[in-house]
């Protein structure tokens, strides 16, 4: 694979959603689709991971919907956007991966308002598309870094291409916060 291809572009910034401290030791980012089964196993190995590495991890969510196969995962993305919009990502994002096989509209307004958002700015969102380009631009971002298919991973901002079950996704994290500045 192509050296500029594997890296993570751009790189994780402010603008991103991330879960834990910026100055956390290793990154792990995951683009990831909301209806894709994969990335619904990768969400409770993640939660696993996070737990056992506490304040070395930072965790940053791109979207990724593969459209083609996941009817849904577009309006998901937007969704979690919305929430965020309304400082509830994270809990938007859980309930989505908690409930991937209800991923319709009504379905989601119903997480809105299970998470407490206003629920009005939340479906006016979703009628106007208001975090659609918001989406296309991770998704641009994972073009650009070489994703094909989801999840896909990066280790600090260097693609990860090995099993992501709990104990080998620890070790190669682990592994980059041991390793030598470079």
């Amino acid at each position: 694979m192509d050296a500029e291809i594997d890296r993570l572009t751009p790189p994780v910034s402010a603008r991103d959603h991330r879960q834990g401290p910026d100055d956390a030791p290793v990154t792990l980012v995951e683009f990831g689709d909301f209806e894709c089964p994969h990335c619904g196993r990768a969400y409770y190995v993640i939660k696993e991971v996070q737990s056992l590495l506490g304040d070395r991890l930072r965790f940053v969510f791109r979207h990724f919907p593969i459209t083609t196969s996941h009817p849904h995962a577009q309006h998901a993305a937007e969704a979690a956007e919305a929430a965020g919009a309304q400082g509830k990502f994270w809990e938007m994002h859980d309930t989505l991966f908690e409930n991937q096989k209800a991923l319709d509209d009504s379905s989601l307004a119903e997480y809105a308002r299970m998470i407490g958002l206003d629920l009005r700015r939340f479906l006016a969102d979703m009628r106007t598309h208001e975090y659609t380009r918001r989406v296309r631009e991770d998704f641009r971002s994972g073009i650009l870094s070489g994703v094909n298919g989801t999840p896909t991973f990066f280790i600090n901002g260097q693609r990860y291409d090995y099993p992501w079950d709990v104990q080998t996704l620890t070790a190669a994290l682990l592994a980059e916060i041991q390793a030598p500045a470079r």
